[in-house]
């Protein structure tokens, strides 16, 4: 996928692009289509760097797009012949070999990609949600092997485990080896490039409760490809750097796919990335040995990044940092940039709309503490609900809503149909449930979570308004306001 020229400073440059189709922009109408223009285009150029450690110096492995291409080819046909055709499930941290699987099962029978953090209880449930077949997961004596067998047990719809690493490991096979006697320039399976098929089934929905799993189609994902490529204006000269984690949308399909199908190098930065204190010690070290031009993080990464100077490091290479997941505080905002001189573009999306649907503009004004105008080819709207959650009408300029998205990478909906019924309002318009306004240049600006306000005598407190103020203290790094229960007020505000 060539990539996107032309300005982004505000909507009017939207407007004008998207006078041509998206369609006609796509080099493929599906994910490993725009996987394969990019091979296609940057065959010798190297794809992905693989640290062993988040360390100058440390071993890594390289493949060039030619030889990306065909081990995605190869990873999609293991997985299908290893799991009869059924979806396929990972529990893995950030290696070469999770891209594999995740793109490889997007080409094929599905990726489930699930954190490595959860207790085997819930991997189970989401394994057996997704209907996976096949799990994927580091072999023995890794803490993920001994949760992949308490799964084994409790998910009896798996027909197989394939292993990363060359460790044999009992009732599995190694994934290289069934890798390996799969041919990489073809499939061995029917519809690889129907672009209405299941990419991925990223579960959402925290920790706790019955997982749900959202559905994001291969064409989602082809759309959010050169979405993300205009709006990030990447390039074939950029480095990702990859250090939030790869069962995630943010790291998955930000730091990952859209970089890929750009024909960028993606940099993962060891096998926790920002959970191992040594990327964050070693960041910046690491962008001048690499010369990373992007990365993504969360604030909370940002505010700990504040903690280890830049020192002499080259960081000439870095064109900004994009922040997303949680808002950032104006504080550390701030700070970062003053203290880094590295430009900040705060964004906003959802899993549910396969990653991003506002950002601030690149090359235009960045509203510090906004998320930006909406991205292109991309419907974004403030909805007033009642107060059973149903539709009223649009808001006003200011008015605060429900932010409502629409357009080619909001997905079909969740794998249990069953809980689709809060997700979509009239239209086809898709309910975050998350409180914003939007301004009259249209720039959006988040106030909370429907479910997070927090209600005193009848009065509706924006967390935000507290979390804020709070977060300006140097010695606060994170800070969260909720509703405590109170005979008398119903809700007092606690941080």
């Amino acid at each position: 996928m060539p990539a996107a020229r032309g300005p982004f400073r505000s909507l009017a440059d939207l407007k004008a692009l998207e006078a041509v189709a998206l369609s006609d922009r796509l080099p493929a109408p599906d994910v490993f289509g725009c996987i394969r223009a990019a091979a296609k285009a940057h065959g010798d150029r190297t794809a992905l760097i693989d640290l062993s450690a988040p360390e100058p110096g440390a071993p890594a492995r390289r493949w060039s797009y030619a030889d990306f291409l065909k081990q995605v080819v190869r990873a999609a046909n293991a997985l299908y012949a290893a799991g009869g055709g059924k979806p396929a499930a990972y529990l893995l941290p950030n290696l070469a070999e999770t891209h594999f699987v995740l793109w490889g099962g997007a080409a094929g029978v599905g990726a489930a990609p699930v954190n490595p953090l959860l207790s085997a209880e819930t991997v189970a449930e989401i394994v057996a949600a997704s209907g996976a077949g096949v799990l994927v997961t580091t072999g023995p004596g890794s803490r993920l092997w001994e949760t992949a067998e308490q799964v084994r047990r409790l998910a009896p719809g798996l027909d197989a485990v394939l292993t990363v690493g060359d460790r044999a490991a009992p009732g599995a096979a190694r994934l290289d080896q069934a890798m390996a006697v799969q041919p990489g320039d073809r499939f061995i399976f029917d519809g690889a490039g129907e672009p209405d098929a299941i990419a991925a089934y990223f579960h959402t929905g925290g920790t706790t409760g019955a997982p749900k799993l959202a559905q994001q189609t291969r064409a989602n994902q082809a759309a959010m490809g050169w979405i993300l490529s205009y709006t990030l204006d990447l390039r074939p000269d950029d480095v990702v750097l990859t250090g939030l984690p790869l069962f995630h949308a943010n790291a998955a399909i930000l730091t990952g796919m859209a970089p890929l199908v750009s024909g960028s190098t993606l940099v993962l930065a060891g096998l926790d990335g920002f959970r191992d204190k040594r990327l964050q010690a070693n960041f910046w070290t690491l962008v001048e040995a690499y010369r990373v031009s992007v990365f993504s993080g969360v604030p909370t990464i940002y505010s700990s990044l504040l903690d280890h100077p830049t020192g002499q490091a080259d960081l000439s290479s870095l064109r900004y940092g994009v922040v997303g997941a949680a808002p950032m505080p104006v504080s550390v905002f701030k700070a970062f940039e003053a203290r880094t001189g590295i430009r900040i573009l705060e964004l906003y999306g959802m899993t549910e709309t396969t990653c991003v649907s506002t950002c601030n503009p690149r090359d235009g004004e960045r509203r510090v503490g906004s998320i930006g105008l909406r991205v292109p080819y991309h419907e974004v709207k403030i909805a007033v609900l009642d107060e059973n959650g149903a539709y009223q009408r649009d808001a006003a300029v200011g008015e605060v809503g429900v932010v409502a998205m629409r357009g080619p990478t909001v997905t079909p909906g969740y794998k249990q149909a069953e809980r689709d019924a809060a997700l979509f309002l009239p239209d086809g318009w898709l309910n975050s449930g998350d409180l914003a306004r939007q301004d009259e240049d249209g720039y959006f600006w988040l106030t909370g979570r429907a479910k997070d306000l927090i209600i005193r005598g009848g009065h509706n407190i924006d967390p935000s308004v507290i979390e804020e103020v709070l977060s300006a203290h140097p010695d606060v790094e994170l800070v969260a306001a909720i509703g405590q229960p109170d005979a008398y007020a119903g809700e007092l505000p606690v941080a």
